[in-house]
């Protein structure tokens, strides 16, 4: 196994960097990596520390910083040490600043600053908590989308990360023996999506959910029979109403979430067509 030393370098929370690192990463099998994690980077002194551990524990150096002067140091005591020094956002900026006629805002944490955006994703988050598992379905016209499916079908985390997107999310699950209220039906503005998955996985979920919890693994929670026939019953409810449909079988959260961003988008798009405003 290769050990590989990763130094974040960031003037703000570092959190753009954790996720550049985090998806490159995903791409490499076998890598024992040792991530020096260095946020709010902002003066030459803090540098200075950083830059002596750095040397003691030479590795890949992947930065954000906006001040010239600190990342002119950076760089330049990297080439000493003959260590690669990496700013992933350079390249997107070049291209902004060339198209818009523009330099960039030299301004740390910017994108955190507290502006509508923040509010409306606390809002949004706020909301999906109050209106998981099938609560709250006075509110429910609110939501921007609505995910139904049966029990542990990634209803609530793929809530959670699209809130965290700033979508306001409700759920509700399935259950073949209490058909839902009638509110679902009667819903115009959220966009409404069938989460499915295998049986197969399903039961597999469900049993280390009992385990977990100290409970029995012999139920129909966990039989297949009436696992496929919860499946089968969601199926037949999602298709009668329209409700377009994304089996997670093989989906992280974060691809489900896409995936329903792709359908509210065509949804949006397709109501702008009809509207003339395209």
């Amino acid at each position: 196994m290769t050990r590989l030393h990763l130094h974040l370098l960031s003037d703000s929370t570092g959190e753009t960097l954790e996720n550049i690192a985090k998806a490159a990463l995903a791409q490499y099998d076998a890598v024992d990596t040792v991530r020096h994690f260095w946020p709010m980077v902002r003066t030459e002194a803090h540098l200075e520390r950083i830059l002596q551990e750095i040397a003691q524990n030479p590795g890949l150096v992947i930065f954000t910083l906006v001040n010239a002067a600190t990342r002119r140091t950076l760089e330049q005591r990297c080439r000493t040490l003959g260590l690669p020094a990496v700013a992933p956002l350079d390249p997107v900026n070049d291209a902004l600043s060339a198209l818009l006629g523009q330099q960039a805002k030299a301004r740390p944490g910017r994108q955190h600053v507290l502006d509508a955006a923040y509010f409306a994703r606390v809002d949004a988050i706020q909301f999906t908590i109050a209106h998981d598992d099938g609560i709250g379905q006075d509110e429910w016209e609110e939501a921007d989308i609505m995910l139904a499916g049966v029990s542990r079908s990634s209803k609530t985390p793929t809530s959670i990360y699209l809130a965290n997107r700033g979508y306001k999310v409700a759920n509700i699950p399935v259950v073949v023996e209490s058909p839902p209220p009638r509110a679902l039906y009667e819903l115009k503005h959220p966009l409404i999506v069938g989460l499915t998955t295998s049986a197969d996985r399903l039961i597999a979920i469900r049993r280390n959910r009992l385990l977990s919890l100290n409970q029995a693994t012999e139920t129909s929670y966990v039989e297949q029979e009436s696992v496929s026939r919860e499946i089968a019953f969601a199926r037949r409810m999602f298709a009668d109403n329209g409700w377009p449909v994304i089996d997670v079988t093989r989906r992280s959260i974060e691809e489900t979430a896409a995936a329903v961003i792709a359908l509210l988008n065509d949804r949006d798009a397709g109501d702008d067509r009809r509207e003339g405003r395209a």
